[in-house]
């Protein structure tokens, strides 16, 4: 993202000081130790970029370009502004673990608790920490496994 987001209802980034160590975390067992799952303020959707990519006012949070084309991830107030707020909602849980970019099985023991319980879970890795969408009606089940999976390496 570029510079202050116009949009009263998009969440801040979290405080530093809640975010964990400054220094990557590569060890499975104290990433999820120390995962501290983090509902995000806001309800999250998955859109089709407009055909002519103008953003408008619009401020996504994050983009991502497939052959088929672009995928924008808006918040409510854009999703209304784009024509698009039937599309699924989703809760935004961050993973307050500063985790390494080269750490290997977060996702898969995130993804896998989450799919025991019946939780579809969309991930998306950041430089500083992981970034789970859950559709809203399941936010408090995920949190809740989460967090027993991370109680379980205590």
């Amino acid at each position: 993202m570029h510079g202050r987001r116009s949009n009263p209802t998009a969440p801040t980034p979290p405080d530093a000081a809640l975010c964990g160590s400054p220094v990557p975390v590569s060890d499975l067992q104290v990433l999820l130790r120390d995962m501290a799952p983090q509902r995000q303020p806001g309800r999250w959707r998955f859109v089709a970029a407009p055909s002519d990519g103008d953003l408008g006012a619009c401020r996504p949070l994050a983009v991502f370009r497939e052959p088929e084309g672009t995928t924008w991830l808006v918040d409510d107030h854009d999703a209304r502004r784009l024509g698009v707020e039937d599309a699924p909602a989703h809760a935004w849980i961050m993973l307050g673990v500063y985790s390494d970019l080269q750490a290997v099985g977060l996702t898969a023991a995130v993804s896998s608790a989450l799919a025991e319980a019946g939780i579809a879970c969309n991930v998306v890795a950041a430089l500083h920490h992981d970034h789970l969408f859950v559709p809203e009606a399941d936010a408090g089940r995920a949190l809740e496994c989460l967090r027993r999976l991370g109680d379980d390496r205590r």
